[in-house]
């Protein structure tokens, strides 16, 4: 393991032993992924919000869905020992 990535996992540790909150501690983060969804669906701002939002799901579970399907064919090549 490099010395950065010791340094980085460190940093970690203390900032979630510090954490009093972890919520409010991602939220700007969890707003910003959920938000790139919309932008997605809808980058001119044209669709009425609910649209926009009903969209947005349907992306959302779509690279989920994607996300888990990459997941599962790589835990079968490292299963075949192709990996």
């Amino acid at each position: 393991m490099s010395d950065a990535s010791l340094v980085g996992q460190y940093a970690a540790h203390i900032k979630w032993a510090g954490c009093d909150d972890r919520p409010a501690a991602t939220a700007a983060a969890r707003k910003a992924f959920l938000d790139r969804f919309e932008k997605l669906v809808d980058p001119d701002g044209k669709l009425s919000p609910a649209e926009r939002a009903q969209r947005a799901e349907h992306a959302r579970k779509a690279y989920f869905i994607n996300l888990a399907r990459k997941s599962a064919k790589a835990r079968a090549a490292r299963k075949a020992g192709a990996v």
